[in-house]
């Protein structure tokens, strides 16, 4: 029987878990399958011990990167293709993980910002809820300038009081019900300065965005980025030849 090798989808996850598990569910609603056979081959490091991004990136932490390479390179010998990192904040790291590997790293941003310009016609001004760490490092917004968007973020007091609040409880698993309505406080606030659309640039906030995406049209990063794997990696399965035995 010939083995036909197949191209193998890294998940570098635990960035939060149940983000990272949000993402393997949507891969694998996206993926086009007829059979569990046909659904992509992936391998998962999972790590919820790599130090905070946002608070490295602001100064207040360790770095995250030698997790990261360490995670990466796991996923590497493991035999990944590319490599699937279901955080936002965590991609101002991309460039170290991929250099340090040779595996390419899907890029979350674009891909998010591309599905918002696909889906809201005529699309101008997105606005984006991140962390506080995306935002310090503008992805959001030198990926936009490259497409021709004008990104908008909330205002800090907005940031810290709604944003930050939300991706906080549903981190420590608290009951969802005040987290949406703060996400939803904070699309309203978004769509006060002209934004046709939003991003759900955290993980995290996709959780809990069923009232906000009644403000906005709400786009999924989560969802982006498992459908920019599903079109890069997946391929159609091969028929099932069966063995006719004459005379």
């Amino acid at each position: 029987m010939r083995h036909v090798t197949r191209p193998i989808l890294g998940i570098l996850g635990g960035m939060g878990p149940l983000a990272t598990a949000d993402f393997y569910r949507r891969l694998v609603e996206r993926t086009p399958a007829g059979s569990d056979q046909a659904h992509l081959p992936v391998v998962m490091w999972a790590d919820p011990a790599v130090p905070d991004r946002t608070a490295a990136l602001l100064g207040e932490g360790p770095s995250p990167v030698p997790a990261l390479v360490e995670g990466a390179r796991r996923l590497q010998r493991a035999g990944a293709s590319c490599i699937a990192v279901p955080c936002n904040t965590a991609h101002a790291y991309a460039e170290q993980m991929s250099k340090a590997t040779g595996v390419e790293v899907l890029d979350m941003i674009r891909a998010a910002l591309e599905a918002a310009a696909r889906r809201t016609p005529g699309l101008e001004r997105v606005g984006v809820l991140a962390t506080r760490g995306t935002r310090s490092t503008g992805l959001y917004e030198r990926a936009g300038a490259r497409l021709g968007l004008d990104v908008a973020q909330v205002p800090t007091a907005v940031q810290e009081e709604y944003v930050d609040a939300a991706i906080r409880a549903v981190k420590g698993g608290a009951d969802p019900g005040r987290p949406e309505r703060w996400i939803a406080t904070a699309a309203e606030s978004l769509k006060e300065q002209g934004a046709q659309a939003v991003i759900a640039a955290c993980t995290e906030i996709p959780l809990i965005s069923a009232a906000a995406a009644r403000v906005l049209p709400l786009i999924d990063s989560t969802e982006a980025l498992a459908e920019a794997a599903v079109a890069r990696l997946w391929q159609p399965a091969e028929p099932v030849r069966t063995l006719v035995r004459t005379g």
